[in-house]
């Protein structure tokens, strides 16, 4: 006979189901017992009957391996927090932030001079400490930066200073190794060019007429 297709619902016979319970239990055990043989796995099975009796397999050390499957859990719980407890954690911290911002832009405008009308006079008193604080601590700044600058000129000037001197010392120095032949040349080049009387106008005439036009001068 053809065994018909067994419909997964609660047997409503009582004596139908318990006999349905001792096979599909005998052979669950069985296929325990084959898995932890033929695969060398540790193969733990508990199982409760409908009357609370309980049945149980162990291919080593129930105990053991019950420790072991809790010790697992508790390793991946560990590892991997639950993703609802994670996303209520970073919307707490996003609300946190956005307040922080919003306080941050309320103090920027009143330190602009913005929004003070609800303010008290003490709050009026801290923001004015507050500024006169930070014009203070700007004109510190602003003075060691002008310090600053200035030792920067002081440093260029003694350097320009240097380099006048180095340069001069080279002038010195070819002049003094120049020959007296080549000054000596160098002063009668000079009067030679002083005393030559070149003529350059023009003259139109007899020859006669301009040498005597130039010995008149």
């Amino acid at each position: 006979m053809v065994r018909g297709k067994t419909q997964m619902r609660r047997i409503e016979n009582a004596t139908s189901r318990q006999v349905t319970f001792s096979k599909r239990r005998n052979g669950l055990l069985k296929k325990a017992f084959e898995l932890s043989v033929l695969c060398d796995a540790e193969v733990a099975l508990i199982i409760f009957s409908p009357r609370g009796k309980l049945h149980e397999f162990a291919s080593s050390s129930m105990h053991e391996t019950i420790q072991r499957y809790r010790k697992h859990t508790k390793d991946v719980k560990s590892n991997n927090p639950p993703v609802v407890q994670d996303t209520q954690h970073l919307k707490h911290e996003t609300a946190i932030l956005a307040k922080k911002i919003e306080l941050l832009e309320v103090s920027k405008r009143k330190l602009l001079g913005e929004g003070l009308g609800s303010c008290s006079i003490s709050e009026l008193q801290q923001i004015e400490q507050q500024l006169e604080k930070s014009v203070c601590t700007v004109r510190a700044r602003k003075m060691q930066t002008f310090k600053e600058q200035i030792e920067q000129l002081k440093e260029k000037g003694k350097n320009l200073e240097a380099d006048n001197a180095s340069l001069l010392a080279k002038f010195e120095d070819e002049q003094r190794q120049e020959s007296p032949e080549d000054r000596g040349n160098l002063t009668s080049t000079t009067e030679s060019s002083e005393n030559s009387d070149v003529e350059t106008e023009l003259f139109i005439g007899p020859p006669e007429k301009r040498f005597k036009r130039i010995i008149d001068k």
